[in-house]
């Protein structure tokens, strides 16, 4: 489990100082990466959980990881994205926390096949947090728990006030310019990039002449019928050792 900090005070007072830092940097038109990976990678090490990752999301269907604090989570992100489900996507979908103590005793049924995968995989408890603003909703926030067992009081507010200081980092950057450049901003520095998925999704597109929705759904099927990885199958069709034609069912 990540080293808690020693109060709810203390960790909102740290983050907002780096917070500040953020901001000063933005106003004074310096580069932003580096403060806004820091209150980013402050929010997940100081979390009272085994694991945790950051990740930016755009209508539901498009996901980014930011930040993840260790490669199991980076794996769960990943499963997430083959499937197309999970915590992250309910709680940016509703705008809600999803709150899962003991994956052996409830079945979320709005993803029950991460949940399967999830447990499989020896992890007890998940609990994911929506990054929004207002109506404004960039992200989720996912964490794990390898033993079973609710979020205390003062564990869930320093998660709950961490996160309103994530989103406000995040916010404050993706509405600022940097460099001049239109449409550049520095949180895409941050994103891991799922081009290879998008690469694809085009392939698919142009063999089949469907939509990029049916075509992802197709990627999708096959990887989870193969028990692979989205982006293994995407890598594969990309580096040609795969057709399309082979991934219809």
């Amino acid at each position: 489990m990540n080293q808690a900090v020693t109060g709810v005070g203390d960790f909102a007072e740290s983050l907002a100082a780096l917070l500040s830092e953020l901001l000063v940097a933005l106003r004074e038109g310096r580069d932003v990466t580096a403060p806004l990976a820091q209150v980013c990678r402050s929010i997940v090490d100081s979390m009272p959980v085994d694991g945790a990752a950051v990740s930016l999301m755009v209508d539901g269907k498009h996901r980014a990881l930011v930040l993840a604090s260790d490669p199991v989570i980076e794996h769960l992100d990943s499963l997430q994205f083959s499937l197309g489900e999970g915590p992250s996507f309910e709680a940016y979908e509703t705008g809600r926390p999803v709150l899962v103590p003991d994956l052996s005793q409830r079945l979320p049924a709005s993803w029950p096949v991460f949940a399967t995968e999830a447990g499989a995989a020896g992890f007890s408890g998940i609990f994911a947090f929506p990054l929004r603003r207002g109506a404004a909703r960039i992200g989720a926030v996912d964490t794990y728990r390898r033993a079973a067992g609710w979020l205390t009081d003062d564990e869930l507010g320093t998660i709950l006030r961490g996160i309103d200081l994530v989103t406000s980092a995040l916010l404050a950057v993706a509405t600022a310019g940097v460099s001049g450049e239109p449409g550049n901003n520095v949180v895409s520095g941050l994103v891991r990039d799922r081009a290879t998925v998008h690469q694809a999704t085009g392939i698919v597109i142009a063999e089949f002449g469907i939509p990029a929705g049916q075509a992802l759904a197709r990627l999708r099927a096959y990887a989870y019928s193969e028990d692979k990885l989205l982006d293994e199958v995407a890598r594969d069709i990309v580096e040609r050792r795969l057709h399309p034609r082979e991934i219809e069912r």
